[in-house]
């Protein structure tokens, strides 16, 4: 595909997921019967995408994000990414979850002090089909099972004012 027909598609898209009827209708139809249940439509709106995409990827995806409240009344975010290449990109799922952490980042530097919950979406329209790579992010590691058991659980902590001196003391090594 060449740049022109790139950026013609960049702009078709753009167009087209810009008007929020489409954009709800698309929405509606794609993602997940559990998230679109949690979802609520009619509060669907643009919302400024910025600049989160790195400069190194501007050219090659077009991002789209949406604001919506969910059925429980917490804002909510779906963010769809366009992929412009003419091959799949094997640790796509990895880019969307970057993509997701930097809205939320953006979420957290408006002033909110809650997280929402970012929905990935990627619209591939590449050469190869179907698209031949996972979009779980956990499948992108070497060792998809150690990262699941670290990252699907709460993260260790060593709080050490819950522990009496005496336990830290008796540590090996860990006296200074």
């Amino acid at each position: 595909m060449t740049k022109s027909s790139l950026s013609q598609h960049d702009a078709l898209f753009k167009k087209c997921l810009g008007d929020i009827a489409v954009a709800r209708d698309f929405l509606e139809i794609h993602l997940q019967p559990h998230l679109r249940k949690r979802c609520d439509f009619c509060t669907l709106a643009m919302a400024s995408a910025g600049s989160f995409i790195e400069d190194d990827l501007k050219g090659q995806c077009s991002d789209m994000l949406y604001s919506m409240k969910t059925t429980t009344g917490h804002d909510g975010y779906v963010y769809c990414l366009v992929e412009h290449q003419s091959r799949p990109e094997k640790l796509m799922a990895f880019r969307l979850l970057r993509y997701a952490v930097a809205a939320i980042q953006r979420h957290l530097e408006q002033g909110n002090d809650a997280l929402p919950v970012v929905i990935p979406l990627l619209f591939y329209h590449g050469t190869t089909s179907p698209y031949p790579y996972s979009t779980q992010w956990l499948d992108c590691f070497a060792d998809p099972e150690l990262a699941e058991s670290v990252y699907r659980q709460a993260f260790p902590l060593v709080d050490i004012t819950a522990m009496p001196d005496d336990e830290i003391l008796s540590h090996r090594r860990e006296r200074c």
